[in-house]
């Protein structure tokens, strides 16, 4: 086994999960691919006193599914992981997808109906977070497929997915306490503050921040990870955001995805490519048209865009925002059976106001 590996299910088990005695903790693997790192989550559960279940997803398994099933089929919830979601402790969910473009080509209906049926376990997932009866973390294990979506050759990417977890380091554990502290500086400052504004080449929103939350996210909701996010009062957002990186959702990409709020809604969208994929997302329910996150990238660990959300919403300099599902920790209750991250760059001119203070510019925070 990689070194690596071995050190990132060690940091994953004793610091992201902090695994104690009697845990129930849960491991999934998108694919196969997957196994190295959930053995050695396994081992290092079972030295904590954790008791590791494992559910490894068959290769190709969701296309099989679209492929041949009916909308009712897909929609199903399958109840061997629905009883785990709404029972375990710890959850650690593996992106090691071998073709992550795989759900582009079927027809947007079954796709929406993938997605509500992996909406009913994000929603018992999001809510037992919310009442701190659940640790999840989700991280990705490197993958051919990963690689040629990041234009790498398969070395060069999984020098990079190690290098952003940091566990090429003696003690990565260090950076990721170092991280924390300084995320919790800025989530200190802003706790109480009302109204944000972002303002940019591409980007002049406001919203309401009034009774809600910021998080930190140093490494425990996600591995690697790095933002800080907060979710909007639902009908507070108004202005628009031209998307500078494509938006990936389900293997779908849309590029030049722009998007212009009312009153909190997606009044008006349009896109370069692939419009018709974000058209039809935004009419998946009615809280798909809803902001459910507002975030900003904190990791100079990850320094380039490379398809997979996991590291792109975490590039330093970068805000991103989720249509559609909100995380109820930080106050907000927009439901959704989606949850569609987008990117913005704000390093060429970008600022945030918080306030009335200039809290961001340029990619850097002046607090």
């Amino acid at each position: 086994m990689d070194p690596r590996v071995q050190k990132m299910a060690e940091v994953l088990v004793n610091y992201s999960l902090a695994v104690k005695p009697g845990d129930r903790c849960l491991f999934r693997g998108t694919s196969p691919l997957a196994q190295p790192l959930m053995q050695a989550l396994t081992a290092e559960a079972l030295k904590a006193g954790g008791i590791p279940f494992t559910y490894v997803h068959m290769s190709g398994e969701a296309a099989v599914m679209l492929e041949n099933g009916s909308i009712e089929q897909i929609e199903m919830v399958n109840p061997m992981l629905k009883q785990m979601y709404e029972t375990a402790e710890v959850i650690v969910r593996i992106e090691a997808d071998e073709d992550s473009g795989a759900l582009a080509r079927f027809a947007a209906d079954k796709q929406q109906a993938f997605m509500r049926s992996r909406g009913t376990l994000l929603n018992i997932q999001m809510a037992r977070e919310g009442r701190k009866e659940l640790r999840r973390c989700t991280t990705l294990y490197p993958t051919p497929g990963y690689a040629r979506d990041a234009g790498m050759s398969f070395e060069e990417y999984q020098n990079f997915v190690f290098g952003a977890c940091m566990v090429n380091e003696a003690n990565p554990l260090a950076y990721w306490h170092e991280l924390s502290a300084m995320q919790d500086k800025l989530v200190q400052w802003l706790k109480g503050k009302k109204r944000l504004q972002v303002k940019g080449r591409n980007i002049n929103m406001e919203m309401s921040l009034e009774g809600r939350l910021w998080e930190n996210a140093d490494g425990k909701f996600n591995f690697p990870d790095g933002e800080i996010f907060t979710g909007p009062v639902e009908d507070s957002v108004n202005g628009w955001v031209r998307f500078t990186f494509p938006a990936i959702y389900g293997g779908n990409v849309v590029k030049g995805a722009e998007l212009h709020f009312k009153d909190g809604l997606v009044t008006t969208a349009r896109a370069e490519e692939n419009e018709s994929f974000l058209l039809a997302m935004l009419d998946t329910d009615a809280g798909s048209r809803r902001l459910g996150e507002f975030a900003i990238g904190t990791n100079r660990g990850v320094n380039r865009f490379t398809g997979h959300i996991l590291f792109d919403e975490k590039i330093h300099g970068t805000v991103h925002m989720a249509l559609g599902r909100a995380y109820p920790q930080t106050g907000a209750v927009n439901q959704s059976d989606i949850h569609w991250d987008m990117i913005c760059d704000m390093r060429d001119g970008g600022e945030i106001l918080v306030d009335g203070v200039k809290f961001y510019e340029n990619g850097d925070f002046l607090v």
